[in-house]
């Protein structure tokens, strides 16, 4: 009991370091986005957002070991005495060295040929594309070495770190801004030189830290082959989903462009910037959640370890869900004030991009317990195999004359397919409470919406678009959400303990 109560703090601790970090990096990727756009140009901001995205494509490679590092390092972590984080460690460096030289060989072949000839751009600006492809190649490349020392921060649960290095990453962004709007030099390549400079620091950085604060991390340049095996086999099936991840989102992302050019990517982009913002709070609740499941799981207190998963899923999509909820109802308002000129279909995009964020909110602690577990072959097959068929069936709909937002609305029913795959093959595999789950977790998160939307909708319908209108639906949104929350999704142990907090805060105040 002990143990769980420290764990509860720890988590909570961790998750107010995170949302200090991510406040301060939502409002500076928020502001230098707008400038970015100003600076650059719906055109040229387009195609950074697809260039960009498509060397993220190459992350099918490294996202399967991404996850098995991380994985793998939380679980030694959990054995305690018996683990072995130094081998697991080193194998995961030399394995993303690996990685890394593969995806360079494979984006100066592939990745070249595709952009000089599929790619629709205007004609004077490929010789740019092809210098922020060049760019952005070094820039996914160091973030794929990165990988074990951000993991390695993650399940020593160092957050404070993690957000310290976050928040200079973001000042160093702000910096960007600043040389783009004084510079005569071609910004949109500029924009990308400076963006492999900043994940080059970054990475010196995690590198000192995790050499002077881990001593288990430290490369000794051997790689163990039971735990070479055990992770290639772990992230070989996992691979599937990293298959899936990329052609749902980044695949989509080039679908569009062939269709409707750049301007389109620049419409999704900005609605991509707003969500990673806002995810980010989520992100960052899960991410310091997510080493407690794998080490509940790795030290066999299951019961732990399901309350956490139950939990987790309510309460990222209650997170989201008061922080997005104003956004997709005031979101002509909102862009209309953020930016200068808004693209075409930014609206639609922003909305439904929220929407399937909301859904797929609920599924990042399922997705730890599963790689907790390191039983992913049959789920990976079953989950990604859906998530797969996203981008097909995008496409045969663009192909069919349907407007660009239809790739929204087909990966919204794809990502409620892979939610419920994901609960039943978590049943199978390592016998998940599924009825608990839907009493407990879904069944209020459905509640709380439908209580939830009515008035502030209603309160958008009866007033015109303008400052009022914005106060009075922001105002609605947080007190029928959080009241919606409090009384309906929150079970009455939560109450007491949220309860108990507050009366803890007020006492200290009036003291």
């Amino acid at each position: 009991m002990t143990d769980t109560i420290g764990n509860n703090k720890r988590i909570a601790k961790n998750t107010l370091l995170l949302y200090f970090r991510m406040l301060l990096m939502m409002l500076i990727s928020l502001y230098t986005s707008r400038i970015v756009l100003a600076t650059l140009g719906e055109i040229d901001y387009g195609i950074y957002n697809v260039v960009g995205g498509f060397v993220a494509m190459f992350s099918v490679i490294s996202g399967a070991m991404t996850t098995a590092a991380q994985r793998f390092i939380s679980f030694e972590i959990g054995k305690g005495e018996q683990g072995n984080v130094k081998a697991v460690f080193s194998t995961a460096i030399l394995i993303h060295i690996a990685l890394a030289i593969i995806i360079l060989i494979a984006a100066e072949t592939v990745g070249l040929w595709f952009l000089n000839t599929q790619m629709n751009f205007p004609p004077e600006r490929y010789v740019a594309a092809n210098w922020v492809f060049q760019f952005s190649v070094v820039t996914f490349l160091i973030s794929v070495v990165n990988v074990p020392y951000m993991a390695a921060l993650i399940a020593y649960e160092r957050m404070k770190a993690f957000a310290y290095v976050s928040i200079v990453e973001a000042i160093l962004k702000l910096l960007i801004v600043y040389l783009l709007v004084i510079s005569s030099f071609d910004r949109l390549v500029l924009y990308a030189l400076l963006l492999a400079v900043i994940s080059i620091v970054i990475r010196i950085i995690y590198g000192i830290y995790c050499g002077r604060n881990f001593s288990e991390c430290k490369c000794n340049w051997r790689i163990e082959k039971n735990k070479c095996k055990e992770m290639f086999s772990f992230a070989g099936w996992n691979m599937i989903g990293s298959v899936a991840g990329v052609a749902k989102e980044q695949g989509i992302n080039v679908v569009l462009n062939l269709f409707f050019g750049a301007a389109v990517n620049a419409a999704r982009g900005i609605a991509y910037q707003v969500l990673n913002a806002l995810s980010g709070f989520v992100g960052n609740f899960q991410l310091a959640m997510n080493p407690q499941i794998i080490k509940s799981y790795a030290a066999d207190e299951r019961n732990d370890m399901f309350l956490l998963v139950n939990r987790g899923s309510k309460l990222s999509f209650l997170l989201l869900l008061i922080l997005s909820l104003p956004v997709i109802i005031e979101a002509p308002f909102i862009l209309d004030l953020w930016l200068k000129e808004v693209p075409q279909y930014t609206v639609i995009f922003l909305r439904l991009v929220l929407i399937t964020a909301l859904i797929d909110s609920i599924s990042g602690p399922l997705i730890t317990s599963m790689h907790a577990s390191g039983k992913v072959r049959d789920y990976q097959l079953v989950v990604g195999g859906i998530s797969l068929l996203t981008l097909p069936v995008v496409y045969l709909f663009l192909k069919l004359g349907y407007p660009p937002y239809s790739a929204m609305i087909v990966g919204i029913f794809f990502s409620i397919l892979c939610l419920m795959a994901r609960v039943i093959m978590l049943r199978l595999t390592i016998k998940f409470p599924v009825a608990y789950f839907f009493r407990y977790a879904i069944g209020r998160i459905v509640a709380t919406s439908l209580c939830a939307v009515p008035i502030p909708l209603f309160v958008y319908w009866k007033l015109p678009i303008n400052w009022i209108s914005f106060f009075f639906v922001f105002f609605a949104c947080l007190l029928v959400t959080g009241l919606s929350c409090y009384y309906i999704c929150l079970q009455k142990d939560e109450r007491g303990y949220i309860n108990k907090k507050v009366k803890s805060i007020l006492s200290r105040i009036t003291e």
